[in-house]
């Protein structure tokens, strides 16, 4: 069943409850106030009957006479009353019948105690008013004198006549119950419509989020749960935007990469398969031997390098690695790289400076903190030609701050957001030359400066060099941060 028509069944179901309870009650409520006028009035009747009743001085009873109330009878037919007496030994002396009509032996008990009889129906009763083709409510009353029972008198009407207030309570409530459902649609429908029209928007929009539309927002005013409902969903959406967009990023960014890949690889296998096939048909002269085979080594340690950069930043990514952190000279290492790697600078007329006091302690896994400055040199010789490069240390409060800075090409600030992220390069036209790295470097050095509780920051503006800073915390001071 469809949720509008859920929704009309509920409101309709809790009117005609509503309506049900009311003209119940309100019938219930007219039944018993119209048996109960009809009782007082005969009652009354029948006390006035008691005050005329004249006495017979031959035997001492009570007497009404017929005459009196044939004619009391012929009065009140218009309000359709009838009367029945009984003298003190329960036999009806009025109206006069071939029968001999007595009263039943317990209703009789009941009238010597001086109670009233109030009969609702004389065809369910068993005391004798005989069975009538219309049945008849009224009372039986007492006629006690000197606390001598003398004879009783029943005033009743046809109970059609009594139950007509209640006929029409009982048609009014018909009319209710027909109103009220004619309404109640009415109503249960607009309603219903106005809250399944916003469950309706909201799946309409969820079909175009799952079709891949990630610009839907849905409009609303009120503050109820279908409202909150549609806030989360637009807050949703947008979340779903942003990871679309960064998933395609990262998509972008990972087939540029396999591309560098490719590239990068296919140079040392062209290289070290051309080498091969001269040594294999003889093309190579004996004397350049030395050096093809020493131009193998170069390019089979470079595709080593490349395929040990992935594996090496996914365990440092996935926490794979463990650090053995001591204190050490960082001096030392700053020293050392700038020696290794001053060849490399050479070849594009780079100079390395280091600028650091002769003791420069600092707490950290000295492997990979010659890796970190080993990749944040590299890559500034990457993006530097004809400059200089500044390898600065110093203390800091708990801890060891170094400097990488260069006058390179430098970076926009678009950028920069995304240096430390897996495959970015800054200057991808550097891999098509040659002079390019894997794109993997700053991120493994992000992820191991992470590990050891430091931190890293970068500035750098285009055509202005870049200053990239990294701070390795002492023991005990180191700031973990969770992603």
């Amino acid at each position: 069943m469809k949720l509008i028509y859920q929704h009309m069944l509920s409101f309709l179901l809790i009117i005609l409850t509503t309506v049900a309870i009311i003209g119940y009650s309100e019938i219930l409520y007219v039944t018993n106030q119209s048996y109960s006028q009809n009782y007082q009035r005969m009652e009354d009747y029948a006390s006035a009957l008691g005050s005329l009743a004249t006495t017979d001085k031959k035997n001492g009873t009570y007497l009404l006479n017929s005459e009196f109330l044939h004619q009391l009878e012929f009065i009140l037919h218009g309000d359709d009353l009838h009367i029945r007496v009984f003298d003190s030994k329960s036999k009806q002396i009025y109206p006069k019948t071939s029968e001999d009509l007595h009263l039943a032996s317990d209703v009789l008990g009941i009238l010597k105690q001086g109670q009233e009889i109030r009969i609702k129906n004389n065809n369910d009763s068993h005391t004798y008013l005989g069975h009538t083709k219309d049945s008849c409510t009224g009372v039986l009353v007492p006629w006690i004198s000197d606390h001598q029972f003398i004879g009783a008198v029943w005033i009743g009407a046809r109970v059609k006549n009594v139950e007509k207030p209640i006929t029409m309570a009982k048609q009014n409530l018909v009319n209710a119950l027909i109103i009220a459902l004619m309404v109640g649609l009415g109503l249960s429908f607009a309603l219903a419509y106005y809250t399944t029209n916003k469950i309706k928007r909201l799946t309409r929009a969820t079909q175009k989020v799952a079709a891949g539309n990630f610009e839907v927002q849905l409009e609303y005013t009120g503050h109820d749960e279908i409202d909150q409902l549609a806030a989360n969903f637009n807050q949703m959406v947008r979340t779903l935007k942003q990871s679309d967009n960064e998933i395609k990023k990262q998509e972008k960014r990972r087939d540029q990469f396999l591309a560098d890949a490719a590239h990068e690889m296919r140079t040392p296998l062209t290289t070290i398969n051309g080498i091969l096939e001269g040594l294999q048909y003889n093309a190579i002269p004996e004397e350049s031997k030395p050096k093809s085979i020493e131009l193998m080594q170069r390019e089979t340690k470079r595709l080593i390098r490349l395929v040990n950069e992935n594996l090496d930043f996914e365990k440092i990514r996935n926490n794979q690695i463990l650090l053995t952190k001591t204190e050490f000279n960082a001096t030392q290492i700053l020293n050392d790289v700038s020696i290794q790697l001053s060849h490399n600078a050479e070849k594009v007329n780079d100079r390395i400076k280091v600028s650091a006091p002769s003791d420069l302690p600092i707490y950290a896994d000295q492997d990979r903190f010659t890796q970190i400055i080993v990749n944040l040199v590299q890559n500034a010789i990457q993006f530097t030609k004809k400059g200089k490069i500044m390898i600065c240390g110093k203390r800091v409060d708990h801890g060891t701050e170094i400097s990488v800075s260069d006058n390179g090409i430098g970076m926009s600030d678009e950028q920069m957001k995304y240096i430390f992220e897996r495959f970015f390069k800054a200057d991808p036209s550097r891999v098509r030359d040659g002079s390019g790295e894997s794109g993997l470097g700053l991120s493994i050095v992000s992820s191991l400066i992470k590990q050891h509780g430091g931190k890293i920051t970068v500035k750098s503006h285009p055509n202005q060099g870049a200053i990239f800073t990294i701070t390795i915390f002492d023991k005990g001071y180191e700031q973990y941060i969770t992603d």
